[in-house]
């Protein structure tokens, strides 16, 4: 019923409630209630919201998981008790939603973790957790953040201060070469940029 990326995120659920931003079909939020983590689920498309009521009532949960069509937080109450789960999103847009809360986090970008770990440091987090799990053809990497501080390096937000992962290290790495290879040889900056990051890489391969 769930995914590996899906019992990952799971897995890095240590508060007693959660609320999952863009909750799709809520089989998180299933699995987490079967387990005693209370959940809301939040989507901007009410067609998910009415799907996910629907698996929601396959489980006998209806008056244990609250949703709630919005975009994003809005509206929402956030309780000091919740971990806010957003998955599955671009960067900017998980920055946009999460910029004003002080809550733990567990996100999963689509794109450019690079400047997700960068940003969200800067709000006055830390890396508690990265996980890399491969789902399907593809790696996906799962952060926790926790308010406080920690001095990261350069290379920390290129390869993540925790995860030492190989296999994760090759796939990124051969991912970035095709990136790179791609880039017009007149953008010199953008090319030695990118070389710089495969050259970090390389070295956890």
């Amino acid at each position: 019923m769930i995914s590996n990326r899906l019992k990952t995120i799971a897995s890095l659920v240590d508060t007693k409630s959660i609320i999952d931003v863009g909750c799709d079909h809520a089989l998180l939020d299933i699995y987490l209630t079967n387990k005693g983590i209370k959940c809301r689920g939040t989507d901007i498309s009410s067609n998910c919201i009415k799907l996910a009521k629907e698996n929601i009532k396959k489980y006998n949960l209806e008056d244990k998981i609250d949703l709630y069509v919005t975009d994003g937080l809005k509206n929402i109450d956030i309780l000091e008790t919740d971990t806010i789960v957003v998955a599955g999103m671009g960067t900017n847009t998980i920055l946009d939603i999460i910029k004003d809360v002080t809550n733990p986090l567990i996100l999963l970008s689509n794109n450019d973790i690079f400047k997700l770990r960068k940003e969200v440091i800067k709000l006055g987090y830390y890396i508690d957790s990265e996980i890399a799990i491969k789902d399907g053809k593809y790696y996906y990497v799962i952060i926790r953040f926790k308010k406080g501080y920690k001095k990261y390096k350069y290379k920390d937000y290129i390869v993540g201060p925790i995860l030492k992962e190989k296999e994760y290290y090759v796939y990124l790495y051969n991912k970035l070469l095709r990136n790179y290879n791609n880039i017009s040889n007149k953008n010199i900056i953008k090319k030695l940029k990118e070389k710089r990051i495969l050259n970090i890489v390389k070295k956890y391969i």
